[in-house]
Parts: C-alpha cells; sequence; structure tokens
C-alpha cells in the first residue's frame, strides 16, 4: 500500500548526507520530487555537492543543541550516519596516537573509543539517539541504516567487525528509534559496495545505477550475508517512505540472483510480513 505520492508539503532531512550512502539518498529524494534538507557540518561542501537544490541545516548529532533548528517542520528522517569500524582518522582523534599508543589501543577498543571523538559509541549510538530526542512528535517516519550482524556479533565474521563496538553501537541506535514511539524503517545492509568513494556531482548522483547485476534480497532476522549496494540501500531508504507496508519493520538488505527489469519494492516489503 503506498502511503503518499510525494506532495510538496513533505520535507525530509537526511543525516549524513555527504557519506556515501547519504549523497545517493538526496539524489533519489530529488529526483521523486521531495524537499530535501541535509544536516551537515560544512555548508559550503553540502552546498556545492547538491547544485544548491536543497536546503542546510548547519548541525552535528554528537551535539543535541544543534539539532532541534534542523528538525523543526520535517516530516521524515533519513539517518545514514556512520563511522569507520576500527580506528583511523575520521575518529578525531583528540592527540594522534603512537606506535605504542596503537598497540594498547588494539588491546583495549574501549580506551580507543574515549580518545575519539567521532567513534561508533559517539555517532551510531549516541548521536543517533540524540537526533530521536530532537525529532518531532508528528514524524511520518524515521529511516535508520544500520547494519547486518546485529544479532549474531559472537559469529565470524561479525564478531571481527564489532571488535571495536561498531554492532554494539548500532544496536543501540536501532534501541533508541525503537524505543521512542515514531514510526521507523530499520534497514541491515550487508558489506557496501558500489559508489560514490568520493563527492560526487548532483549530475551523477541523479544517475546513479546498479548496472543491472544483482536482484535485491530483503530478509528479518538478521539471517542474510554479503554485499549489498549503496545505490540499492539508498533505494530502499527513499522507496520506505512510499509504503505503509515498510513502517515499523527491521530488515536487512544484500544483492544476490538475477536483477528483474524493475524492483518490486511493495512486494519485497509485503514479504516482511
Amino acid at each position: 500500500m503506498t502511503s503518499f505520492e510525494t506532495p510538496v508539503e513533505n520535507l525530509v532531512l537526511v543525516a549524513g548526507a555527504t557519506g556515501g550512502v547519504g549523497q545517493l539518498v538526496v539524489g533519489k529524494l530529488l529526483e521523486k520530487g521531495f524537499r530535501v534538507r541535509v544536516l551537515t557540518r560544512n555548508a559550503k561542501k553540502a552546498e556545492e555537492m547538491f547544485n544548491q537544490r536543497v536546503e542546510i541545516a548547519v548541525g552535528d548529532i554528537r551535539k543535541p543543541a544543534t539539532l532541534p533548528a534542523a528538525t523543526q517542520n520535517v516530516t521524515h528522517i533519513i539517518c545514514c550516519t556512520g563511522t569507520t569500524a576500527f580506528p583511523s582518522t575520521r575518529w578525531e582523534f583528540d592527540q594522534p596516537p603512537n606506535l605504542i599508543e596503537w598497540g594498547v589501543t588494539f588491546l583495549n577498543p574501549q580506551s580507543s573509543q574515549a580518545k575519539a571523538k567521532n567513534s561508533p559509541a559517539k555517532i551510531d549510538a549516541q548521536g543517533v539517539t540524540n537526533l530521536v530526542a530532537a525529532a518531532p512528535g508528528n514524524l511520518q517516519r524515521f529511516v535508520f541504516v544500520s547494519s547486518c550482524g546485529i544479532l549474531r556479533k559472537n559469529q565470524f565474521p561479525f564478531s571481527i567487525l564489532n571488535a571495536f563496538g561498531v554492532l554494539d553501537a548500532k544496536e543501540k541506535g536501532e534501541e533508541s528509534i525503537i524505543n521512542s514511539g515514531l514510526p521507523y524503517s530499520i534497514i541491515r545492509p550487508g558489506r557496501l559496495i558500489d559508489g560514490p568513494y568520493t563527492s560526487y556531482d548532483l549530475n551523477t548522483l541523479l544517475k546513479a545505477k546498479t548496472g543491472g547485476k544483482y536482484g535485491v534480497v530483503l530478509g528479518t532476522g538478521d539471517k542474510l550475508s554479503g554485499d549489498a549496494s549503496r545505490i540499492d540501500v539508498a533505494n530502499v531508504c527513499v522507496e520506505c517512505l512510499f509504503h505503509l507496508t515498510s513502517s515499523r519493520k527491521i530488515f536487512e538488505l544484500v544483492n544476490q540472483g538475477q536483477r528483474p527489469p524493475v524492483i518490486n519494492w511493495e512486494s519485497l516489503f509485503c514479504q516482511l510480513e
């Protein structure tokens, strides 16, 4: 069942809009006729990337005081935020660790998270919780890009992926959304493949295709494994907004098998019942 036909009063806030999945989500929303507001720390980067076709809200999900203005009057939120699963420059360490500190870091994941400003705990757990708290009470949908493996953290390869707590943090983010009472769609993609790997221009984003290689498979219970195209993850984030059958659902997405000429999203969502 389709929920609406993209009326002009709908305003979608995209968090993580300049990241790999987020860029594609914004492009797909614009293609579908939505009004889009992006939450970003870097207004200039977002303006250049999206050719001034989106509203810009300067804010940071780690800083709750910056969020109420960003979420004002939005009808939907799509959260594509994230950081690397393992310590990297994206973690924004207060002090660059030397070789000895790196040795301690890998022995003590909690210590590394405490030293980082942009760790999974700060982004996927606390940051998502902050964004949920700032969401309007009449929000029509909160879409969250999580990860496969949430329920399999003790199994290989997810035990390795979760060495520094990224799946723990994603699970806490999921819990904050579910417990909020807001309508939600939580997507758990497999290992992300396909571009963009760098910042594309808007025309490229609007034309992004998977190349017709593999079909889309959805599942529940955290049982699927495999690769997931960033393009299809972005597609499902936007398609969720059209289909009531995707509301209050948690599901995995991977790309497998032969790709049909057209993806029937309503049929895929109905299979989740």
